[in-house]
């Protein structure tokens, strides 16, 4: 029988730079232990179910399955989300938007849309942040928003409510202090599509018209009959389109439009102020 340390170093995922980790993460879900574990005890041997289950993720991980589908669960922020093929898998960028809104939304009690919200790690993580906002998470994936759900009790934050809705769809008479949202942006026939994770995550979450800006306009054109007056207009998009996503915001009477980087140093979203 194998021990930990033999499984981990004959794991033979593609080489990539998460390798390892991937190999350790998935050993340490199928254990359901820390991945501590797998140092402290590498002479530690898996029961004959377990070394099945652990062989089976890792073909499938082989085959590109992303981890977070494997494991059902991701970080972001500092809170732990469970995940599915239903929703885009949170990305560590997305972070940045949650910054931008903590520091552009009002300093006290605010109500807040977080739309597309896939997982609800935007919304989420807006709420941990602020427990006097009160915040509406939105997904047309009716999934996707029990998914959310799934999460935010498990979190036990009482000051967001889940809905489904086509954008602003469902949202008639509602008014907010600021808006944000991670919309799909990919363009149809970007190869990206065909490669590494995406090509395993939900098309509706990624693909938004031959240029990816048809769900980024929708929600420029429509964001001002929803906003306060001094309301934020905050948007994720693609590494290429800020020029493109800030005329569209100036086209449309924002203020004080700007974008701003993300981790990686590229202008990853862009916003706006509603002045009315």
């Amino acid at each position: 029988m194998q021990t930990l340390a033999q499984l981990l170093a004959d794991a033979d995922l593609p080489d990539s730079p998460t390798a390892a980790l991937d190999a350790e993460l998935i050993l340490a879900h199928v254990l359901r232990k820390p991945r501590s574990f797998l140092h402290t005890w590498p002479e530690y041997v898996l029961d004959p179910q377990r070394l099945e289950l652990f062989q089976g993720l890792i073909e499938r991980r082989r085959a590109g399955e992303p981890v977070a589908y494997l494991l059902g669960a991701q970080g972001f922020w500092s809170l732990d989300l469970q995940v599915s093929d239903a929703t885009l898998i949170p990305r560590p960028d997305t972070e940045r938007l949650v910054e931008l809104a903590l520091e552009l939304g009002p300093l006290g009690r605010a109500r807040v849309l977080d739309m597309g919200t896939g997982t609800g790690a935007v919304a989420l993580a807006l709420a941990s942040e602020r427990r006097y906002w009160s915040i509406m998470a939105t997904d047309l994936v009716p999934a996707a928003v029990e998914l959310a759900e799934v999460n935010r009790k498990r979190l036990g934050l009482e000051n967001v409510q889940l809905k489904t809705s086509d954008w602003f769809a469902a949202l008639e008479h509602e008014s907010f202090d600021l808006v944000v949202s991670n919309p799909p942006y990919i363009s149809a026939d970007d190869p990206h599509l065909r490669c590494g994770d995406v090509r395993y995550e939900p098309a509706t979450a990624l693909v938004s018209g031959a240029d990816g800006l048809d769900a980024i306009r929708h929600i420029v054109s429509q964001a001002p009959d929803y906003l306060h007056t001094d309301g934020w207009l905050l948007l994720e998009h693609g590494w290429q389109q800020a020029d493109a996503v800030v005329a569209l915001l100036v086209d449309r009477g924002f203020q004080l439009t700007r974008s701003w980087q993300d981790l990686g140093g590229q202008y990853r979203i862009s916003g706006g102020q509603w002045r009315g």
